[in-house]
């Protein structure tokens, strides 16, 4: 005789229990990401204040985005291989040792040697900083499948623009509060603080439990990077390599801004002024993922995030025309705005069109090629704005060929790049719409139906995450007896 199923929850609890698990990780890895980022703007304001070097905050900015790029591959195949809560586990305990690696640093040198960028220290002090904000990153993709694991299909989209609203909220807080602590406190103090609240976050992240059958991937030795799989993940879905480089063209304009923003705000304000100015205009992350959770993306998500793209690159060609602050601020404002519904639409079709199992290098690959894209245009902008078009544009020669246009000003040649960097946007993004992959992954996305069940079936085995849960058992093809 064979055994009674295990009892299957009612759906609408599931549901909802999924729905809590999910904001109670969400929460929290806000909370971590402002930890991360609260220190890295500190870190860009501090160096450019004591260097007033372009080049030294775009390496640094470029860095970040390299490395990020280099490891998203490995984090997307942990994700996959391992239960999402372990994963973000790691990532916020190996954050917490290279914090206080940094500040070991801090404590062992004078502020004149970590601020030398001719000597060893200063690059091993932000290379420590960034490798603790790299690492972070794992727990985002994470993230990301979790909305495919405790939310209904139907709901990842306004999932996602919570993530944005949540994640705008945290650069609020970020951008404020590291201006106003390297302004007041200074790097030290900033550090501590950092190690404080990712003590925090960790503590916290230790009560949640995420209801997850041991992954299939993990049952048996696998590559650490395993680019095969994130391949055939991508290739499985038609269009999808397509969708990456649609999302490749927002971080190309997202390059320039890295390794320009920051000196040019920092021009026109005090530091604690530019950070307030970025906690003001980040509410634009609240508004724009706000609109997501409350609307959605429409029935293609796809064809969205394109007509964002060619707003932003518009944007970034008009910001800067004048070397006015409230040009700048708004700019700023609306460019946050649009950035959670670009972000939500690669996620929502990802989620949709790739199997749960794979996602992780699917999200993995995405963000390794999406990545790739900022440091490039960061590493040759932030050299050839110091070194070309600056001087170009302080000369009699830039002067009388863009005043017209850009008008006379002490950051000209920053607005000149911005300008061009934003047009070039605009033209790539409209010609995208023209694409055969356009098409196909507009269809794809209509009828793609694979993960239509999993947030019913992974959510309702909480009490034992090692046996597979109650409703898989229960899945069409499958004995119920």
């Amino acid at each position: 005789m064979s055994e009674s199923p295990a009892p299957v929850a009612p759906v609408d609890a599931v549901a909802s229990s999924g729905r809590r698990t999910f904001l109670a990780v969400l929460v929290n890895t806000a909370a971590a990401n402002v930890t991360t980022s609260f220190l890295w703007f500190a870190l860009t304001f501090w160096v450019y204040l004591e260097t007033r070097s372009v080049l030294a905050t775009g390496i640094v900015g470029g860095a970040y985005m390299l490395l990020l790029a280099v490891f998203a591959m490995v984090f997307g195949s942990l994700v996959d291989r391992h239960r999402k809560h372990r994963v973000m586990v790691v990532s916020g305990f190996v954050t917490l040792v290279a914090f206080l690696l940094a500040g070991a640093l801090w404590l062992a040198f004078p502020e004149a040697a970590l601020l030398d960028l001719g000597g060893p220290w200063f690059w091993l002090f932000s290379g420590v900083i960034l490798a603790g904000a790299v690492i972070e990153n794992l727990r985002n993709i994470a993230l990301s499948t979790t909305v495919t694991l405790l939310i209904p299909v139907e709901r990842h989209a306004n999932a996602n623009g919570l993530v944005g609203t949540v994640q705008g909220l945290a650069f609020v807080v970020t951008s404020v509060f590291s201006g106003l602590s390297v302004g007041f406190l200074g790097m030290g103090w900033t550090l501590a603080i950092a190690l404080a609240l990712t003590v925090l976050a960790l503590a916290h992240l230790l009560t949640i439990r995420i209801p997850e059958e041991r992954p299939a991937a993990g049952t048996a030795p696998g590559p650490i990077v395993d680019l095969r799989g994130a391949v055939r993940a991508v290739r499985r879905a038609p269009g999808l390599f397509a969708l990456i480089v649609f999302s490749t063209f927002n971080n190309l304009i997202g390059g320039v801004y890295m390794a320009l923003m920051d000196p040019y705000g920092l021009e026109m304000f005090d530091v604690q002024i530019w950070g307030i100015v970025l906690g003001v205009t980040a509410t634009g992350f609240i508004v724009g993922g706000g609109l997501v959770a409350k609307f959605g993306l429409g029935k293609n998500p796809i064809r969205t995030m394109l007509w964002i793209v060619i707003a932003m690159g518009a944007l970034g060609a008009l910001f800067t025309l004048r070397e006015w602050w409230w040009l700048y601020a708004i700019g700023i404002w609306v460019y946050m705005a649009l950035i959670p519904p670009v972000e939500a639409a690669e996620q929502t079709v990802i989620q949709k069109v790739v199997p749960f199992e794979t996602q992780g290098r699917a999200f993995g690959f995405a963000a390794a090629f999406e990545s790739a894209a900022a440091p490039v245009t960061s590493f040759l902008i932030a050299p050839i704005a110091q070194f070309l078009i600056i001087p170009y544009m302080d000369a009699d020669d830039g002067s009388a060929t863009w005043g017209w246009l850009l008008g006379d000003g002490q950051s000209r040649g920053i607005a000149l790049v911005f300008l061009v960097a934003g047009l070039v946007m605009v033209v790539v993004g409209a010609l995208a719409f023209l694409t055969r992959s356009y098409r196909i992954l507009s269809r794809q996305y209509s009828e793609a139906m694979v993960n239509a069940d999993v947030a019913e079936t992974d959510g309702t085995d909480a009490a034992d995450p090692e046996r597979p849960a109650a409703a898989e058992q229960l899945r069409p093809g499958r004995s119920a007896s």
